[in-house]
């Protein structure tokens, strides 16, 4: 959801500067910047921004540049003449220069008219607007295309780490029949062969990762199907991301066995980066 637009107008008397920046955000969160005089088109610009943007704390700035002669602060004259006329009661010597400089310098001393909105005007600051946000949803697309390259590797890395741990499960299989072997020798007492052949079955049905194996298998392929579509999916890959996390844990819990484990840290560490890449989508 990051992303920067900017674009620019020189009108006669005047220059306008449209600038649109977001941030990450579960939500909208819509703050605009721009002159009084524009500020009764701001709900018409707040539901264009919201439609066009859908997430992210989004700035927005309008800035207007005076470059001709025109303004809207005149002299009050009247009210200067009067804080001269009672200045001259109190330094009936003064500078008739001086006392202009500080008479202009008292509240009330300049007048803002309200200016009106031009609607010629407006139209061509709707273009630089328009033009603005453009030019964010294609930072927004470009930087879309770089997270998709960097989510199918990561997905990749996790699918063939889960792989490599699959590969080491008939030696870890192995290992828990002959410890659990040894331990009963060690007992030096008779065993029910059969007894013992259920008991570990059940034992090993409870450490057997191939459920954990087909439900991560279907994540990551369900991750990247909704990685191609074309509606807003930022939350989705997201709830993904939740459940792959679940699996890649559960198979930790299960491994009991050291190379295994640490592939599965492996697996935790590119999950973690898909985790903090899918809060830049929208």
């Amino acid at each position: 959801m990051t992303g920067f637009g900017k674009a620019s107008l020189q009108l006669p008397t005047k220059k306008i500067t449209v600038e649109v920046k977001s941030l990450n955000s579960k939500g909208l969160d819509l703050n605009t910047r721009m002159p009084s005089v524009y500020r009764e088109n701001e709900l018409t610009l707040r539901n264009l921004l919201a439609q066009k943007l859908e997430r992210g704390k989004v700035d927005f700035s309008l800035f207007v540049e005076v470059t001709g002669e025109e303004t809207s602060s005149k002299i009050n004259a009247p009210i200067v003449k009067a804080y001269i006329s009672q200045m001259k009661e109190i330094l009936p010597n003064a500078d008739e220069t001086e006392l202009m400089k500080m008479a202009v310098r008292m509240p009330d001393a300049l007048k803002t008219e309200r200016e009106e909105i031009d609607e010629n005007e407006w139209k061509q600051i709707q273009e630089v607007i328009d033009e603005a946000i453009e030019n964010m949803l294609s930072f927004r697309v470009s930087e879309g295309a770089s997270l998709e390259k960097e989510f199918t590797l990561r997905i990749e890395n996790i699918r063939n780490f889960m792989n490599q741990a699959l590969a080491l499960d008939p030696e870890r299989i192995a290992n828990i029949k002959e410890r659990l072997q040894t331990a009963i020798d060690e007992l030096k007492v008779n065993v029910d062969t059969n007894r013992f052949e259920q008991e570990l079955i059940y034992y090993l049905e409870k450490l057997d990762i191939t459920e954990e194996k087909v439900r991560l298998t279907n994540h990551l392929d369900y991750f990247l199907q909704t990685l191609q579509g074309n509606e807003a999916n930022g939350r989705k890959l997201g709830f993904i991301t939740q459940e792959m996390g679940r699996e890649i844990n559960t198979m930790g819990s299960k491994s009991n066995h050291a190379e295994m484990q640490k592939l599965v840290v492996m697996m935790k560490d590119e999950l973690e980066k898909i985790k903090e890449q899918v809060l830049n989508v929208l």
